[in-house]
């Protein structure tokens, strides 16, 4: 049996969708009842609606729920969207259920490693050295950022300027539905790549002038001061969550995520094929109702 957590998040509707048609498929979600995971509401909205397999109640901040009897490969997709502590303590909660209920393998999304000098990378290292100390078999993912969003950090604004604090900075930015992808190909053939750390990034770094021009709008970066004053004004971000914004925008300037850094890029490996095009990914978020 494949149990997927966070299966109502964008990334999990995705995986559920890639393994639809399997019966040895679970969905781990804190709210089975729904299709929709209330806090990841807006990104999940331009994901595929899960399949109709089983749903299990799943949920990080309430260990008695880590419930994996039965479970062969358990896929964690990583609990974010809170302080390191927290996060730390539900993959904690969750690797040490696996081991108790005789999980064989985990496959966990991690970040990519590119991304260390993100104020959220330490919670994904904890986690891969808590594998490492595990009994159990794992492979771990190291995906890099989404192209989708991407898309919500250097949105265009209303006159189609794009003001992200990127300078000549480039994301290797990742098409959401290729990690996806990806995760399903290792979670139905664990034992093919057990102990393996892939690393995840798109081929063809974007800089904020191709964005511009992939909207028809204009780049004109602004400051990271003015960056974090419009992102604290704004309402839509959690007081964590500010500097983990404006770190992103500066690794990106100062050209710390443009793929460089990574010397073997498994993403067309463990695909079979070419990558989807992250600039076509940032186009189609930008047009859709919510970018994610």
């Amino acid at each position: 049996m494949i149990l997927i957590t966070g299966a109502n998040g964008a990334l999990g509707r995705l995986v559920a969708a890639e393994l639809a048609g399997r019966d040895d498929v679970v969905l781990g979600t804190r709210t089975p009842e729904s299709t929709t995971d209330s806090t990841h509401a807006a990104q999940a909205a331009q994901a595929p609606r899960p399949t109709q397999a089983p749903r299990r109640r799943i949920d990080f901040d309430d260990p008695a729920s880590l419930d994996f009897t039965g479970v062969d490969t358990l896929l964690l997709i990583s609990a974010g969207y809170g302080e390191d502590d927290i996060v730390i303590a539900r993959h904690d909660a969750a690797i040490t259920a696996a081991e108790k209920a005789g999980v064989r393998h985990l496959v966990y999304t991690s970040l990519s490693g590119d991304g260390d000098h993100l104020a959220y990378a330490l919670a994904h290292r904890w986690t891969e050295r808590r594998l490492a100390r595990s009994p159990l078999a794992w492979t771990v993912l190291r995906n890099g950022l989404y192209a989708e969003f991407l898309a919500a950090i250097a949105a265009p604004g209303p006159d189609g300027t794009i003001a992200a604090p990127l300078g000549t900075g480039r994301l290797a930015a990742v098409a959401r539905a290729d990690l996806a992808a990806v995760a399903a190909r290792v979670a139905t053939e664990p034992e093919r790549h057990a102990g393996r750390v892939y690393e995840l990034v798109g081929e063809r770094a974007l800089g904020g002038a191709e964005l511009a021009d992939a909207v028809g709008g204009s780049y004109e970066p602004g400051s990271l001061g003015a960056a974090r004053e419009a992102i604290a004004a704004s309402g839509g971000a959690l007081p964590y969550q500010v500097p983990m914004l404006v770190g992103t925008y500066s690794a990106i300037a100062g050209g710390f995520l443009d793929g460089s850094g990574i010397e073997a890029n498994a993403l067309r490996t463990l695909l079979g094929r070419a990558p989807r095009p992250a600039l076509d990914a940032y186009r189609t978020a930008v047009a859709a109702p919510s970018a994610a």
